[in-house]
């Protein structure tokens, strides 16, 4: 065989093998889909990976319009909207007892730091969808009358009130929840990589397959301002949820004087300590924000007590001191966090 024939047919091996490599390399790729849009008064973001290249932007806005039916008190005639106004309902959209039962839940274990019962507290301090009603110490004190999670009852397919003044707030936990929701429709659709953000709450699950490494989400320094975002911190996320409660934007001040939107249930007043954020993580990201309002309640101090009696969660919180700004973390998430000077 001479040099000519020997040199054909290495170009044509070549080839085949370079041709072989490429349709490899094909069938084993999976494609980046990102979508994003405008639910529950804030966006989502969400990338996943899908070797059909299936982009699902529509049918999670469709999701997501069947949950804000359930659960936002911004709509007049949702569910909460109609059990707020009324006095009982059955349920009829299946997203109304998981997040009753997760509050309940979370409400014994945080000793009522957590509870959904707060909405009429919600709108006297004005951040809810009710009129502001510049409370003074007897109006919060007649409030509290009807404050309380065990002043509502429910069954597996009904909810009723003990006083027909109880009203439901779910905004420290629909979020979280919403993001479980997507999550799982993903997973249904055969989805193993993804990273889904509504309002800052996360579910991050497989790897950032175009980088080829585990996701990564940053959390907020308090000090930032919807001009000047800074990040305090960034942590690694795997099969992880994620969910942060703080001060940073949703607040007002008045007469010199800071209200911060998260209310004390057990007081009835907007909180005043020194803990600024509480990042929760959690395999589910509707435990997580619950945890991570109830934590906001507590305080830094009663909120360490309460991970080390938990045990099952972790968390990255964020306080003042006459120092300046300190940092806490759980052993369990400290080898993914690295956090900024």
């Amino acid at each position: 065989m001479n040099n000519r024939v020997k040199n054909a047919l290495y170009s044509i091996a070549l080839v085949i093998l370079v041709f072989a490599v490429w349709k490899y390399r094909q069938s084993n790729s999976v494609n980046e889909i990102k979508i994003e849009g405008k639910t529950m008064g804030t966006a989502y973001h969400i990338t996943y990976y899908d070797k059909e290249s299936r982009n699902f932007n529509t049918q999670i806005d469709s999701v997501l319009v069947v949950f804000n039916q359930s659960l936002s008190t911004y709509i007049k005639n949702s569910e909460i909207s109609n059990f707020n106004e009324g006095n009982s309902f059955r349920f009829n959209l299946p997203f109304f007892l998981p997040v009753l039962e997760k509050s309940k839940e979370v409400e014994r274990l945080s000793d009522g730091a957590f509870d959904p019962t707060v909405m009429p507290l919600v709108n006297a301090w004005g951040f809810g969808p009710g009129k502001k009603l510049k409370p003074d110490s007897a109006k919060i004190d007649s409030i509290m009358e009807f404050v309380g999670f065990e002043k509502i009852q429910f069954s597996s397919d009904s909810l009723w009130k003990k006083d027909t003044r109880v009203q439901l707030d779910f905004s420290a936990i629909a979020k979280g929840y919403g993001v479980d929701v997507v999550a799982g429709y993903l997973q249904s659709m055969g989805v193993t990589d993804w990273f889904i953000e509504i309002g800052g709450e996360i579910s991050a699950f497989g790897k950032n397959q175009k980088l080829d490494k585990t996701w990564e989400a940053a959390i907020l320094d308090p000090s930032s301002t919807y001009e000047n975002l800074i990040n305090k911190a960034y942590v690694k996320l795997e099969d992880k949820a994620m969910a942060t409660s703080g001060n940073y934007f949703n607040f007002y001040e008045e007469n010199g004087k800071k209200y911060s939107h998260t209310i004390n249930p057990s007081s009835g007043y907007t909180i005043q300590h020194e803990l600024l954020s509480a990042s929760v993580f959690a395999d589910d990201c509707m435990t997580a924000d619950a945890w991570a309002t109830a934590f906001m309640v507590m305080g830094k101090d009663k909120a360490i007590k309460k991970l080390e009696q938990i045990g099952e969660l972790d968390a990255f919180l964020i306080y003042s001191t006459e120092n300046g700004i300190e940092t806490f973390v759980t052993e369990g998430i400290k080898p993914m966090v690295k956090i900024n000077p």
